[in-house]
């Protein structure tokens, strides 16, 4: 396990929209699934042990968010040749088991992770009302072992975009396990 930082992109990004399936094959457009104030597109995988740590706080934040308008999916990029417990059909069970309140999407080509830049999993990016890029970085301080997670400095940028303040100042790269990259 590398530990990988994210690499944060600019803020005013806008969002690389891309249709992707979730693991029953069902295709959904990343734009479409925005709130009224926003959409948090998460790429998570179902191995990493940093994406385990928060996996009991992830469906619970896709009810916050949509209380709030703001919509929310996920995406596992990891290659799953050689990380089989990342395949579709293992995403569906995992969404299953984890109660996820929002789509879990499967970049099989990694075309989308590149154009997000994504580098880890758990790797978050918060778009506006208007899909540019308002906060990316880390979920909150805590990590396996060392606190339970809260989602604070996520859910003071929610807050922030929700009450149409500007971006938070100070963010955070998240960190985890490098996205597993396809050798072609």
């Amino acid at each position: 396990m590398a530990l990988t930082p994210s690499t944060m992109p600019p803020l005013g990004m806008p969002l690389p929209d891309a249709t992707l399936a979730d693991g029953n094959g069902s295709p959904f457009t990343l734009s479409a699934l925005a709130g009224q104030h926003g959409l948090l597109v998460a790429f998570i995988c179902n191995h990493c042990p940093y994406v385990k740590h928060l996996n009991p706080v992830l469906a619970p934040l896709g009810a916050i968010l949509a209380e709030e308008d703001v919509g929310m999916v996920a995406i596992s990029s990891n290659d799953p040749e050689n990380y089989p417990d990342d395949a579709p059909e293992a995403m569906v069970r995992h969404a299953e088991a984890c109660g996820y309140t929002f789509p879990y999407l499967f970049d099989a080509t990694q075309e989308v992770a590149r154009a997000f830049h994504a580098a880890c999993t758990p790797d978050f990016f918060l778009f506006d009302s208007e899909l540019k890029l308002f906060y990316r970085g880390q979920f909150d301080a805590s990590r396996p072992n060392q606190g339970q997670p809260d989602g604070a400095e996520l859910l003071a940028a929610v807050a922030a975009l929700v009450a149409g303040e500007k971006p938070p100042l100070h963010q955070q790269p998240s960190v985890g396990c490098n996205i597993k990259w396809r050798q072609d």
